[in-house]
């Protein structure tokens, strides 16, 4: 992942409501998407991002979720499961974005803002069980085995979360838009979710240490507390 990508997610603090640096977190009045065409334009490109973005995660979900059962991996679950967080995601985006088109902006920023609340706590209750179940591994001594179908959409997520993050992260400056730029952060983290696993699975597949799955998982958990956080306080867009 590119690290200027990470780099954007912690942007100079500001205070709640106030305009930011970058300019993407301005308020824009609300008003209807017929008299502003190129705003129109904007959102209609952000609602191809986030059918993309549906699509891939599908995908992904499936396929991690199925092989961390079968592997019995937990960072594979985790990453699997959060998947699923971000496919609901982009679900509550696509619905804020129709919201704008239909009534305005005001509206849709204030669902978002509920949105957010539900997003940042089941990111945290995802992380409760990540450190609860490789504690356990741990205590027990039990580790994953390797997994091919995890390595494989693990290693594809991260090119494409890559090019997903760059396009939503553009998008949302131009918009001015916290939740889009909500989004682009939680496909950035996915990129490094993804690289954590792929290391892991690698690191198993090559010394079979039964420790390796627990260790890497709590890594994820940093991740998953971070964007909970930023999800839960609605500080997800330049603000600190």
């Amino acid at each position: 992942m590119d690290t200027n990508l990470s780099l954007q997610s912690g942007s100079a603090t500001t205070r709640p409501g106030s305009c930011c640096h970058d300019g993407c977190c301005t308020g824009a009045p609300a008003h209807s998407m017929t008299n502003n065409p190129d705003r129109a334009a904007l959102i209609r490109r952000a609602f191809r991002l986030e059918y993309t973005t549906a699509g891939w995660m599908l995908v992904e979900a499936a396929v991690a979720i199925w092989a961390g059962v079968h592997a019995a991996s937990v960072s594979l679950l985790a990453f699997g499961i959060d998947g699923v967080i971000e496919l609901a995601s982009a679900g509550v985006l696509i619905w804020r974005l129709t919201v704008e088109l239909l009534r305005g902006q005001a509206l849709a920023e204030s669902a978002e803002r509920v949105a957010s609340r539900i997003a940042g706590s089941l990111l945290f209750a995802l992380a409760a069980y990540v450190m609860i179940a490789a504690g356990w591994k741990l205590w027990t001594q039990t580790g994953e085995t390797f997994s091919w179908p995890g390595l494989v959409v693990t290693l594809l997520a991260m090119p494409v979360m890559y090019a997903l993050a760059r396009q939503k992260i553009t998008i949302a400056k131009a918009l001015s838009s916290r939740a889009m730029r909500a989004d682009a952060m939680e496909s950035v983290t996915c990129g490094w979710l993804s690289l954590v696993v792929v290391v892991g699975l690698t690191a198993q597949g090559l010394t079979g240490a039964l420790w390796v799955d627990s260790v890497t998982s709590l890594g994820i958990v940093w991740f998953l507390i971070k964007e909970g956080r930023e999800a839960w306080s609605g500080e997800d867009c330049c603000c600190d």
